[in-house]
């Protein structure tokens, strides 16, 4: 697979969660629960091909170096709001903002790689170089995921 297809359609699969988690309430504690425990752990994943793979390999091209560094600084600011919102109880009033904060700046994050950094990438790599990125990036996201 396609590095840029595997990405595309890990972006695809949050956007579906972000979806989902957004529109519950404080009612729905079991469901918050659940639904942000797989982002999360979708996230983890993610975030673990795109920085141990992607974005090394990425990084080496002068053109694509400054988009990558802000990569690197939007997982972290996601992982700074999403601790801070495993410190929030489920039915507390904040956590529906702080989500809403945390969804707007994954969105934001998918939008500029999709956008900016797949362009870099189409310009940097060839097809074959796409294809074995993806091929370690796929293996990866399996380990993690212990599938």
């Amino acid at each position: 697979m396609d590095a840029l297809k595997l990405l595309k359609d890990d972006h695809e699969s949050m956007k579906g969660l972000l979806e989902k988690l957004g529109s519950t309430t404080e009612r729905g504690v079991k469901t918050r629960e659940e639904l942000f425990a797989k982002v999360k752990e979708e996230l983890a994943a993610h975030e673990a091909i795109e920085e141990e793979i992607f974005y090394p390999a990425l990084q080496e091209h002068p053109k694509a170096k400054e988009v990558v560094l802000e990569g690197y600084e939007e997982h972290h600011v996601v992982d700074l709001i999403s601790s801070e919102i495993d410190e929030t109880p489920y039915d507390d009033e904040t956590w529906g903002a702080k989500f809403s904060v945390m969804k707007e700046n994954i969105e934001h994050h998918i939008e500029e790689e999709e956008g900016e950094m797949f362009d870099a990438a189409r310009q940097v790599f060839e097809k074959e170089e796409l294809e074995e990125l993806g091929q370690r990036m796929e293996l990866r996201k399996k380990e993690i995921l212990g599938r």
